[in-house]
């Protein structure tokens, strides 16, 4: 991949990580993304991190320590960070001109949850025009009702390999 190529880090917060909501492998998730954090940075590709906020009381809410971006990943100073209120990344947010401003074309996408915030992120992306790849095994989610959280990530990786490139962590390259 080339310069005009960017990392997107979405939702890893500490409220993401919950003991009612677990969320599926999440070590090896934060291990996953660590390292597509390394390749990024190494070959000077732009990362960017996209921050939930919700309301007052909830694991989200604006400006608390559940809000902040989880340690094990945190941003480094040239990093740019989104602040985002609703799943899809782009919708009211400045993701899309700041993409513009540095000409980025490509996406890889990571994070958290596969069948909210990643989804609706990929989609809106494919539909504006981007390139996307899928980090495959560098996004999760948490069991739903009787919905185990493999089977739905199982499912979205399947989804996504119709629409975009799937790759795993270890296959993906900046340079």
């Amino acid at each position: 991949m080339s310069k005009d190529t960017a990392l997107m880090v979405i939702d890893v917060q500490n409220g993401m990580f919950l003991e009612d909501y677990p969320i599926h492998e999440e070590e090896q998730l934060l291990n996953r993304i660590q390292l597509l954090l390394a390749k990024a940075r190494e070959s000077h590709n732009p990362v960017i991190y996209v921050q939930h906020n919700e309301e007052e009381g909830a694991p989200l809410e604006t400006h608390t320590p559940g809000w902040e971006i989880h340690t094990a990943i945190a941003p480094a100073a040239q990093d740019l960070i989104i602040q985002k209120h609703v799943p899809d990344s782009f919708r009211e947010t400045n993701l899309q001109d700041e993409l513009a401003a540095r000409g980025i074309k490509k996406l890889v996408l990571s994070g958290l949850q596969t069948d909210l915030c990643v989804d609706a992120t990929c989609r809106r992306a494919v539909e504006l025009g981007y390139d996307v790849i899928v980090v495959k095994d560098a996004h999760s989610t948490c069991g739903q009702g009787s919905r185990s959280a493999e089977k739905i990530i199982e499912e979205y990786n399947r989804s996504f390999a119709e629409r975009v490139k799937l790759l795993e962590a270890s296959e993906v390259e900046f340079i």
